[in-house]
């Protein structure tokens, strides 16, 4: 019986086999060259396209570019329809029991606005997708980094899912390995005071079963790691039992705090998208997670202008386009400890954040052409990295608690039913236990601004200056017509007048004999100058001194 090999054949060989094979190789180049250069090169031929002397080369070239047109407004419709199907398939997954033959003239509706939708503010689409999203939920997990957990908290939000109806509101601590342990327990305490709290940490390095691996590691990496799905399974779960029937379970949140990630871990794959930056899912998506519980994946919040620079370099996508990315990293640096951040990033004692980001830069080798610290990637780099999963840092907690101004003690008596909350507080302390966070020295001390102010109706979002620029442009343009409008009738008036007079003069002129040429010649030159009409009587009379 032959030995099975455990190891792969090795590809080292003798260096007079390889010099053999080099040999053969550059042979057989050779006469690769030496027949191309018997034979030539043979380019490929350019399309001479129509050529001039063909007979209706101008009708060929019209119908070319008609059918290319044809070719392209067809393909539009074809994606119009796709959308259309799209859209009637998740409205069929949200309300099941109704028809599509109801849902028809709504989808003809909103094919009409197709054109209308495309010019809209995004802002206001994301807007759109959230109030979906809050109407077709029973539970809706508000995802809260359990870095800066007030500050992940949007007021006008959970007011309008109180008024929403028998909704409940469950918080969900993700990244919750990225603060210290006690600092961790410190939150729990507090915010399970208002709402069922849950401790979360999403897997984040999951793969997509749709694609083949070849080879399966014994020893999962730590980012694939789960902690706190038990908890969350078994209290929705448990709700779903005591609510009788199927329940839809929203996730919300802020930008960047694991909303998708942790559907994708409750899911055990990869189904929503996920990256490092901002924004990402722009529309909601529904997922079955069992046969009574399904999850819809939602857009991020609005931030509200009016938040402090701080809470809208966190909280916004657009907080690098907008505002400078020195004065967005300037207003985190403001906030977090100088001693901690001086031993965290390695860097010397500075005075003022200016000073830190040329530090920066010359630390981790971000230099400009000619030598000089590149400032501003610096900047990115500390907005990139304080906003992503990676750096540690940590708030305290409020002193003294006390109840959200948009609850009150019913209201909390009413979110907490249905939940096992003695099971919950074991899974909480269990994850606690296994979450490995890291030391309370090698975290940097942030401070918190509180609650962070969003948009959820469509009229408070601000227009875009590009908007705005276009209906200017447009009232521009609308007295310019008028004011080109009244110059061409005044243009007109002028030719009239000019029009009567020379056939005026023409009719002086029909008695003589030779004035019948010239009156003809007059309707012809009408619009000349005078110079050219100097001109065409100096041709006229060198042709008939030369007859």
């Amino acid at each position: 019986m032959k030995r099975p090999k455990l190891k792969k054949a090795s590809k080292r060989m003798t260096c007079h086999k390889r010099y053999k094979i080099q040999k053969k190789v550059r042979e057989h180049h050779r006469k690769l060259r030496k027949e191309a250069k018997k034979w030539g090169r043979k380019k490929p031929r350019k399309d001479p396209g129509v050529p001039n002397s063909a007979p209706f080369k101008e009708d060929l070239l019209r119908e070319a570019e008609l059918r290319k047109q044809r070719l392209e407004e067809l393909k539009q419709q074809q994606k119009l329809d796709r959308q259309k199907e799209q859209e009637k398939k998740r409205k069929l997954e949200i309300n099941p029991g109704v028809e599509p033959s109801n849902m028809e003239p709504v989808k003809e509706e909103s094919g009409q606005c197709k054109t209308k939708l495309g010019k809209q503010n995004p802002k206001k689409l994301y807007c759109q997708e959230l109030k979906k999203v809050i109407e077709a939920s029973d539970v809706v997990l508000e995802v809260l980094d359990a870095r800066d957990p007030l500050g992940c908290r949007c007021p006008q939000v959970e007011e309008a899912i109180v008024q929403g109806g028998q909704k409940k509101l469950v918080l969900v601590l993700n990244k919750s390995d990225l603060v210290p342990k006690e600092n961790l327990e410190n939150w729990l305490n507090y915010l399970k005071k208002e709402l069922p709290t849950v401790v979360f940490r999403a897997s984040t390095n999951l793969k997509d079963k749709r694609k083949i691996i070849k080879m399966r590691r014994k020893t999962p990496l730590k980012s694939e790691v789960c902690i706190g799905k038990e908890g969350l399974w078994k209290l929705l779960g448990g709700f779903q039992e005591t609510y009788g029937k199927a329940i839809q379970v929203g996730v919300i949140g802020f930008p960047n705090v694991g909303k998708s990630s942790i559907i994708n871990s409750l899911k055990q794959e990869q189904i929503c998208n996920v990256g490092v930056s901002m924004g990402l899912t722009r529309n909601m998506q529904v997922v079955p997670l069992s046969k009574h519980i399904t999850i819809i994946d939602s857009p991020s919040f609005i931030v509200s202008p009016l938040n402090s620079p701080t809470a809208l370099a966190l909280r916004s996508p657009a907080s690098i386009e907008v505002l400078k990315p020195v004065e967005a990293a300037s207003a985190i640096l403001s906030q977090a400890d100088t001693r901690q951040v001086i031993l965290k990033f390695t860097v010397p004692d500075f005075k003022n954040s200016l000073e830190f980001f040329t530090l920066l830069a010359q630390r981790r080798g971000l230099h400009q052409k000619g030598g000089s610290p590149n400032v501003d990637g610096a900047a990115k780099l500390l907005w990139s990295e304080w906003t992503g999963g990676s750096l540690g840092y940590y708030c305290h907690p409020p002193t003294f608690w006390t109840l959200s101004p948009h609850f009150n003690e019913n209201t909390v008596t009413d979110m907490k039913w249905g939940f096992n909350l003695e099971e919950l507080e074991k899974n909480n302390a269990h994850s606690i236990q296994t979450i490995r966070g890291p030391r309370l020295a090698c975290s940097i001390l942030f401070q918190s601004s509180g609650l962070t102010n969003g948009i959820i109706e469509e009229r408070d979002i601000p227009e875009l200056p590009k908007q705005k620029e276009n209906k200017q442009e447009e009232g521009e343009d609308y007295e310019d017509i008028d004011s080109d409008q009244d110059s061409v009738d005044e243009d007109d008036g002028e030719k009239s007048l000019d029009m009567s007079s020379a056939n005026e003069t023409c009719d002086a002129l029909l008695d003589e004999s030779q004035a019948d040429e010239q009156c003809a010649q007059s309707y012809v030159l009408d619009g000349m100058s005078k110079e050219e009409d100097d001109a065409y009587d100096f041709s006229t009379d060198y042709n008939s001194s030369r007859n």
